[in-house]
């Protein structure tokens, strides 16, 4: 009779009556996670490069713990066509030199997605880019009226059937809203809450170098001092309340204001912050 072969164990490939010891518990050298971030979006009205360079340098210099080498998609959706790679090269390298770090570009069309190649940044689809038609479609032409009996005939053909009867507690699920996340305790410096598809409560403070995000609206009951972003993916109905107001930053669907833009007489109040005609707006609740 032959030998047996070894018995296999961990970590061992058998092939036959040959035995290889093949390690496959072992550590990665880098672990790869996919994680919530903040990322500015730079939405681009203009090809004119020195002036995007200048508005972000006074950005930069107006509030430098928060824009400096901040990481910045770049987002040509508000132009009628995507820059040459030469145009866009330089608007990357100006921006550099103003002090942020653009990563990439918002996903859009496959002229972006050529350009990104050229640029040798990636896309995020995140960031999709909403193009802006050059011309608007003509709108149809309206049809003709009908005859009064022919309509009639028609609107009773038309009439939709009944639609069938739906459980109480079905509908009743369906209108349910999501419901939000509390965080009761501190949001320290470094720290990054988000709410997706929902409101956030916080029942203590923010800390300067906090961030808390919500898709929905933001409440906290605590002091603000570092940066809340509501509406996140892009709801221009939601608003941010805060007892004792010291925000680095607020941001509604993207629309941003800076502490230094804040008046005196808010900072330290009871405050809501809302979005009216794509401005930030802040009024005390007292």
């Amino acid at each position: 009779m032959g030998a047996r072969p070894a018995a296999a164990g961990a970590g061992t490939a058998v092939d036959g009556d040959l035995s290889v010891a093949v390690n496959f518990d072992y550590e990665q050298a880098g672990e790869l996670k996919i994680g919530q971030v903040g990322i500015a979006n730079l939405r681009i009205r203009t090809l004119d490069v020195e002036r995007l360079v200048q508005e972000m340098q006074e950005r930069v210099s107006r509030a430098p713990k928060l824009f400096g080498r901040a990481a910045v998609i770049l987002d040509f959706g508000g132009l009628s066509q995507v820059p040459d790679v030469a145009t866009a090269q330089a608007l990357v390298d100006g921006l550099r030199g103003a002090g942020v770090l653009p990563v990439a570009l918002a996903y859009g069309t496959s002229a972006v997605d050529l350009l990104s190649q050229q640029l040798g940044l990636p896309l995020l689809a995140k960031f999709r880019a909403q193009y802006e038609r050059a011309e608007a479609e003509p709108a149809p032409p309206p049809a003709p009226a009908p005859e009064p009996r022919r309509a009639a005939r028609a609107e009773a053909k038309a009439a939709p059937a009944p639609a069938p009867a739906t459980p109480m507690g079905k509908a009743a699920d369906a209108a349910a809203p999501q419901p939000g996340r509390m965080q009761l305790g501190n949001v320290r410096s470094g720290q990054q809450l988000y709410a997706e598809n929902c409101d956030l409560t916080v029942m203590a403070t923010v800390g300067a170098g906090a961030e808390v995000i919500a898709d929905g609206s933001i409440h906290i009951y605590g002091t603000l001092r570092g940066r809340a972003l509501a509406g996140a993916q892009g709801n221009t109905a939601a608003r941010i309340f805060c007892r004792d107001f010291h925000a680095e930053l607020v941001a509604i669907a993207g629309h941003y204001k800076v502490l230094d833009d804040v008046p005196e007489t808010l900072r330290g109040k009871a405050v809501q912050v809302w979005l009216e005609q794509d401005q930030i707006k802040i009024a005390a609740l007292d």
